[in-house]
């Protein structure tokens, strides 16, 4: 998805760096796999590009990934206003507490498990699901920066064991993401177990993050926005609820254990 004026800047880098080159559109367009007249199209706003397509031509042009970070900027600030404050949240944490009931939380989600988050809702698009899903993708870097959120993450069993038999071999791949992912010293995966039935976090998911110097904030999700939290009275209920969550769950071992155990009852 294009976003004005941002996309008038890419195409206006694009074409800049390819005169850089020294490439003419039709020579450009033999190594992008496409015909000068299409890029010349490109260039003058006249046909859209993708993300597949400019990672072509970062390549191509050993920009460094500079046309592919002007996108997902577009990406990000095309975003709707309710979400704005909670990414800039996200990006500065330095610390971040997630729980959600139903789902992985988005932070862990491999690229095909969020695809079929994504397209559950049938109103989308395909072009519409592939932006979510790399603005998805794009908000998990925060985990892999110089100096990342301690993340602690906690899920519920009937989550990871949520599949049929289509979707069993999807599930192996995310569990295998989320132990991936705990190896790493930011990142800690907790599971309540089945036999737990109720607790107070059923009510919904919430995310907390705590930033340098701003406090927490915290994250509500519904069904159709979400909702930033930064009353100071809101904030201690939702922290004292995620403390009421974390208990519930298995420590971190025995958390992986578990883990490993949904994998081998599928294989």
């Amino acid at each position: 998805m294009e976003s004005e004026p941002t996309a008038e800047l890419i195409r206006a880098q694009l074409r800049r760096l390819r005169l850089h080159a020294e490439l003419s559109q039709e020579e450009f367009g033999k190594l992008v796999h496409f015909s000068g007249s299409q890029i010349s199209a490109i260039e003058l706003g006249q046909r859209p590009f993708d993300r597949l397509f400019l990672k072509r031509a970062d390549e191509v042009l050993t920009t460094g990934g500079l046309l592919t970070s002007l996108l997902r900027l577009a990406e990000r600030y095309s975003q709707p206003n309710w979400f704005r404050p909670w990414l800039e949240a996200e990006r500065q944490a330095q610390q971040l507490w997630c729980y959600h009931p139903t789902l992985v939380p988005g932070l862990l989600q491999t690229e095909n498990y969020a695809r079929a988050v994504i397209r559950a809702d049938d109103m989308l698009s395909d072009d519409e699901v592939e932006r979510r899903l790399a603005v998805r993708l794009d908000r998990q870097s925060v985990l892999s920066r110089s100096q990342p959120p301690k993340l602690i993450a906690v899920v519920e069993e009937a989550v990871l064991r949520r599949a049929d038999e289509s979707f069993r071999g999807l599930m192996v791949q995310q569990i295998a993401h989320l132990l991936e992912c705990v190896d790493q010293p930011n990142v800690s995966v907790h599971v309540i177990p089945a036999e737990v039935s109720t607790h107070v976090g059923l009510a919904g998911p919430f995310t907390l993050a705590l930033g340098n110097d701003s406090g927490w904030v915290g994250h509500l999700e519904n069904q159709l926005n979400g909702t930033t939290i930064d009353k100071d009275g809101e904030l201690t209920i939702l922290i004292s609820r995620w403390e009421s969550v974390r208990s519930e769950a298995l420590p971190h071992n025995q958390s992986a254990l578990l883990m490993k155990e949904v994998m081998t009852s599928w294989s």
